[in-house]
């Protein structure tokens, strides 16, 4: 990959696409995670503004410091750039009691968790609205196109994605490039959407190495035969993750109206 001109691939499309949208410029939200790092920094390499969400729900102290060491990072580095702590916290919690009371399952860890997504969705659409700026989507190639590992109309709603169609190690080559900060670089990826430690390899099963690796596999039509144990496993995690992930990374279904009903 040549580096230095895939980064100024993206930042021409970020200008070109918010220019021709007449709009002033991005909010995206900084979770202390590599995607968002990178994401944000080239939105600033842009000269257009900048907004830096931090959107701490239960959030880990970690998190929290890798966040604010990366917006001081673009805030030295860059003019526009701009930020707001709002601490959802509340309104989570808020929405727990509201709902009905269930039993503790799997089912409603999940929810809770993709409701923390949805509720930092909301604000930087707030945020966009009164700012007129396009909200950043920070997926990478594996997680949007690959096992859906993101939420829908959560971190999944966005206006525009500058690094979806690179993979996570491609994302980890620009971050070195673009000097973000030693501590998101080295960080273990998380969605941070449970309010523990758990990673993102805890909740799939692989890492991103892996999980390129099948990606890679399914594009060139091998043959699961040929593998041995471990990447059995690999493969299987990620064709059951990319079936049961399909419908985030497909149009939504419309029910066509036939002509002669209308």
């Amino acid at each position: 990959m040549n580096v230095e001109k895939v980064i100024n691939h993206i930042v021409e499309w970020l200008k070109s696409y918010a220019e021709k949208a007449t709009i002033n410029g991005f909010v995206i939200g900084i979770s202390g995670g590599i995607d968002s790092a990178v994401t944000s920094t080239l939105c600033a390499k842009t000269g257009l503004k900048v907004l830096c969400l931090e959107m701490p729900i239960l959030q880990g102290k970690n998190q929290v410091s890798r966040a604010k060491e990366h917006i001081a990072f673009l805030k030295a580095n860059f003019k526009k750039i701009s930020s707001k702590n709002i601490d959802l916290t509340s309104v989570f919690n808020e929405f727990k009691q509201a709902v009905p009371k269930e039993e503790k399952s799997d089912k409603v860890t999940l929810s809770l968790a993709n409701t923390r997504a949805r509720l930092r969705m909301n604000t930087l659409y707030y945020f966009a609205g009164l700012d007129g700026l396009l909200v950043a989507g920070t997926g990478n190639k594996v997680e949007d196109f690959g096992i859906g590992f993101f939420t829908k109309y959560g971190d999944g709603g966005v206006d525009l994605s500058p690094i979806a169609d690179l993979l996570k190690s491609q994302v980890y080559t620009i971050a070195k490039h673009l000097n973000i900060v030693n501590s998101i670089q080295k960080a273990q990826p998380t969605d941070g959407l449970f309010g523990d430690t758990r990673t993102d390899e805890d909740q799939i099963g692989a890492s991103y190495d892996e999980l390129e690796w099948a990606m890679k596999m399914v594009a060139e039509n091998q043959k699961i035969i040929n593998f041995n144990k471990r990447e059995k496993e690999i493969f299987e995690i990620y064709q059951q993750r990319n079936r049961a992930n399909r419908h985030k990374m497909v149009a939504i279904p419309v029910c066509k109206i036939p002509n002669k009903f209308l």
